[in-house]
C-alpha cells in the first residue's frame, strides 16, 4: 500500500481509521479489508480462517458494529471507523473482557480469540449488560475447534455481570 501513489485503472483510494489512527490507501476494486489489515498494515491480530464468513476469526467493529472483514471490500470501508484487536490491546486500562478470558481460560490456542472479543465488544457496545442468550447469539459465528465456548460464555457473562460493563466495549 502506497497512500503517495495516485490510484491506476481499477484502483480507488480510500481514507479509513483503524485503531484510532488516520490511513490513506489505494486499493482493488476486489481486496477485502482482511487483507488491507493483515497485509498492507500489518495488523495481524484479525485471523483469516475461512475466507468466506462462516468462522468468525476475522471480526473486526466498523463503526462500533462487529463485522467479517473477509466478507467486507476495503473499499466499503470508505470513511468508516474500524478498530481491531490491537486497538483493545493498546487502551490505557487493563480490558475487563481480556482479562475476564484470562481468568475464565477462554483462550485456548488462540486462533479465534481476536474474533470472539471483537464479536463481544461490538455487543457490549450496543447491550452492555447483555443476558446469556444475546451472548451466546453475539458469539455464535465465531468457530472454537478448541472446544473453548462455554469458557468464552462465562468471561462474557462475568463481564456483562460487572457494574460499568460498558467500559469493556
Amino acid at each position: 500500500m502506497n497512500p503517495e501513489a495516485p490510484p491506476t485503472a481499477g484502483t480507488h483510494r480510500i481514507h479509513l481509521s483503524v485503531n484510532g489512527r488516520s490511513h490513506d490507501a489505494v486499493v482493488a476494486p476486489r481486496r477485502t479489508l482482511l487483507h488491507l489489515l493483515r497485509e498492507d498494515l500489518h495488523l495481524t491480530g484479525t485471523k483469516e480462517g475461512c475466507s468466506v464468513g462462516t468462522c468468525g476469526a476475522c471480526t473486526v467493529l466498523v463503526d462500533g458494529k462487529a463485522m467479517l472483514s473477509c466478507m467486507l471490500l476495503a473499499v466499503q470501508a470508505h470513511g468508516r471507523s474500524v478498530e481491531t484487536v490491537e486497538g483493545v490491546a493498546q487502551q490505557e486500562e487493563a480490558d475487563p473482557l481480556l482479562a475476564a478470558f484470562i481468568a475464565h481460560d477462554a483462550f485456548q490456542c488462540g486462533f479465534c480469540t481476536p474474533g470472539q472479543i471483537m464479536a463481544l465488544r461490538g455487543l457490549f457496545r450496543q447491550r452492555p449488560k447483555a443476558s446469556a442468550e444475546e451472548i451466546r447469539r453475539a458469539v455464535e459465528g465465531n468457530v472454537c475447534r478448541c472446544g473453548a465456548h462455554l469458557r468464552v460464555q462465562a468471561a462474557a457473562l462475568e463481564v456483562a455481570g460487572r457494574v460499568g460493563a460498558g467500559k469493556s466495549g
